[in-house]
């Protein structure tokens, strides 16, 4: 590579790059058949190791790093091309010191050197796995193994005295989709002036500046060493030269279009599903089913299509002035709804178009902020497979909706969360397998994660098909600990008790849970991302906890309200319907509480204006206006003075600029400059749950 180059600028990329293809690891080893290992999920695997590793020596000062994975690629190396038999425990030392790369980048990124004594022990347990293997293996054919071919000494490059001569440039054994990388990035380095295709395969002669050892680095970012020849020769014939020539005059109309061409080093490094194995085939049949190879061969496909890495931080920047341009958009149509629409007509014609595409670029840069489920997801087979092997259970987990999409802020946030109900599920909801077979059920557990989109929101689900909760315990325990609670209390009510602090009803302390400390962490933080958690069971048949969460936090649809003189707004995708109250519908349940009959349902009733204190709101409610809002399972009444109307307002958190105020999530900036407060409605529908349930135990 060319010198003077700051490499420390790539540092970034690497790290995004070794997280994704460490990612990949893990997936695909979890994946993998120990009795029938498919070659190419090996060969992935594989390419991962080896990528990470040459990114690592490349740049230098990543020493742990590359020399892990140079040891990791070796046993590799042997598995795939058959020469040592993959064992469990082979897996379980590939998972390990996967992890252990993760820390290691995770330390060079936060300019910290990786934990010596971790490094030393990984490594020589890696070693000690590769002598053994050296000292005496049992390859897998039953015919004795004939001896590896010693590699062929690489070409000596020497240029010819003249100096004339192009550089020849020979790929064996590569995928379609590598060779088309490298030629075009061959193709950036000089000119091509004759190239022969062939099966798996590819010759360039070009005419470059570059020295052969500038060519060979960049090569080895795609294949191995072994897979390349090259050599200062000059194009076989004259006729091929002449040959050449419209072929080169061609380029500029055949070569793929900039913005296809992966401008990233690293991005070059993506292993291919379906590369070639430069390996000689060993005796098995594929018995993997035609379905799974075709659904892996797509999703490899999908990943082929052109990428633009851009950091976070520029991507809120832009989000930022999408909100700034909503806010002055607003403040336009206030100042122009005063206009003469006669004599105005252009201007507010404009004013409107401005409006629609206000919105269309909001919802363009949002969706630049979005992640697949998949990602969340694709932590969990591992998590299962270990936790399962602890409890000394047999459990199966199922996905759906992992293309389901949801902000990146809230993404890494709703890890942990999810963690701790699975693991729940683990430990207290599937049953042994002695125990499901006793009471008629599959010994092998089922264990499902789901997402799917509803309206504003993504539900996400943890479902399983264990024993269900156990009312009659809940309840006894939940009296022990002097929680409010009834013998007639709601089963939906009375799952929520378990999200209090330090209710446990685990009769003893596991591995992994028990202690009674982490579902009201979930429910904190699940609330904190303006979300909620509900629970559904039946006993015997399995538990199913469901957490909603927004879309978007940056920018949302609100109806605003007035309440006395001030404007509050409401989440429109919270807004059922609104009416104003008569008498007939007003029913007192105490002297203080009162429901809204609607429809043959009585709504409990929260007045905006005595929750915040406001002054000269209206009382008199058939003069006032009720929205019913719908929150969790629950649809109560709010009561406003007005309704002024629907727009797109822009969130602003009041905790990073003032401080948290109950039953306030955000605020916002109207058009005329004011501020106005947007309505936490779940914490009004938390306020209004717990005055009803205990008028209910009054009157009961």
């Amino acid at each position: 590579m060319s010198s003077g180059v700051d490499l420390s600028q790539f540092y970034d990329t690497f790290f995004d790059e070794a997280d994704e293809l460490l990612a990949e690891m893990e997936s695909l080893l979890l994946e993998l058949d120990v009795d029938d290992p498919d070659s190419d999920m090996l060969n992935a695997i594989f390419r991962a190791a080896h990528s990470i590793k040459g990114g690592a020596a490349t740049f230098g000062c990543f020493g742990h790093l590359a020399d892990t994975t140079h040891l990791l690629e070796n046993l590799l190396d042997f598995v795939r091309d058959g020469e040592m038999e993959l064992r469990q425990d082979l897996i379980d030392l590939f998972l390990e010191t996967k992890d252990i790369l993760s820390d290691q980048v995770a330390a060079y990124r936060n300019g910290e050197g990786p934990d010596e004594d971790t490094y030393q022990r990984i490594s020589g347990r890696l070693r000690q796995i590769a002598k053994d293997h050296a000292e005496g293996h049992v390859t897998k054919a039953a015919a004795p193994a004939q001896p590896k071919p010693e590699p062929e000494p690489k070409p000596v490059v020497t240029k010819a005295a003249d100096g004339k001569s192009p550089l020849r440039l020979t790929v064996s054994n590569a995928s379609d989709k590598d060779l088309s990388v490298l030629r075009d990035e061959m193709a950036l380095m000089g000119t091509i002036l004759h190239e022969e295709k062939g099966e798996a395969s590819l010759t360039l002669w070009l005419d470059t500046t570059a020295s052969a050892d500038d060519i060979e680095a960049v090569c080895c970012f795609v294949v191995n060493e072994d897979q390349l020849s090259i050599a200062y020769e000059p194009v076989p014939t004259a006729e091929a030269l002449a040959e050449s020539a419209e072929p080169v005059a061609d380029a500029a109309e055949t070569e793929a279009p900039a913005a296809e061409i992966k401008t990233e080093i690293a991005e070059a490094t993506e292993p291919s599903a379906q590369e070639t194995s430069p390996k000689k085939e060993t005796a098995k049949t594929d018995a993997k089913p035609a379905a799974k190879k075709a659904a892996r061969t797509a999703s490899s496909s999908r990943g082929e299509s052109s990428t633009l890495r851009v950091g976070v931080e520029k991507v809120d920047q832009i989000i930022n002035l999408v909100g700034e341009l909503v806010i002055t958009q607003a403040m336009l149509v206030q100042t122009a709804s005063t206009l003469d629409p006669v004599l105005h007509d252009r201007l507010l014609n404009g004013i409107e178009q401005l409006e629609r595409n206000a919105r269309d670029l909001q919802e363009a840069v949002m969706s630049i902020r979005m992640m697949p489920m998949e990602y969340v997801f694709s932590r969990f087979p591992r998590v299962v497979r270990e936790n399962a092997a602890r409890m000394e259970k047999e459990i199966r987990l199922v996905t759906k909706g992992a293309g389901t999409e949801l902000d990146k802020s809230l993404i890494e946030r709703i890890i942990d969360p999810l963690t701790h109900l699975v693991r729940n599920s683990i430990d207290h909801g599937i049953e042994t397998p002695d125990q499901r077979e006793a009471a008629g059920k599959n010994r092998e557990g089922t264990l499902t994660l789901s997402a799917q989109h509803q309206g504003g929101h993504i539900v996400i689900e943890v479902s399983d098909d264990g024993g269900g909760l156990k009312r009659e315990k809940i309840l006894k325990k939940a009296l022990q600990n002097g929680l409010t609670t009834n013998e007639n209390i709601p089963d939906e009510e009375l799952w929520q008790l378990l999200f209090a602090p330090g209710f446990s009803t685990a009769e003893q302390v596991t591995a992994i849970s028990g202690r009674g400390v982490g579902m009201d962490v979930v429910r904190r933080n699940i609330q904190s991302m303006g979300g909620h958690v509900q629970m559904f069971s039946r006993e015997g048949q399995g538990t199913t906890t469901r957490i909603v969460l927004p879309l978007t936090l940056a920018i949302l649809d609100g109806m605003s309200v007035q309440v006395g003189n001030e404007i509050f707004i409401l989440p429109l995708s919270h807004v059922t319907e609104s009416m104003q109250p008569t008498l007939e519908q007003m029913r007192n349940m105490t002297v203080e509480d009162r429901v809204l009959y609607v429809r043959g349902e009585y709504l409990p009733v929260v007045s905006l204006g005595e929750v915040f204190s406001v002054e000269n709101y209206e009382t008199d409610m058939t003069k006032a206006i009720a929205v019913v809002l719908q929150a969790e399972d629950m649809r109560f009444a709010l009561i406003v003075d007005h309704l002024l109307g629907q727009h797109q307002v822009v969130v602003k958190n009041l905790e990073a600029n003032y401080r948290k105020i109950p039953g306030i999530s955000a605020a916002t900036i109207l058009g005329d400059g004011s501020v106005a407060l947007i309505v936490d409605v779940f914490a009004l529908h938390r306020l209004t749950r717990d005055r009803h349930s205990a008028s209910v135990a009054a009157l009961s």
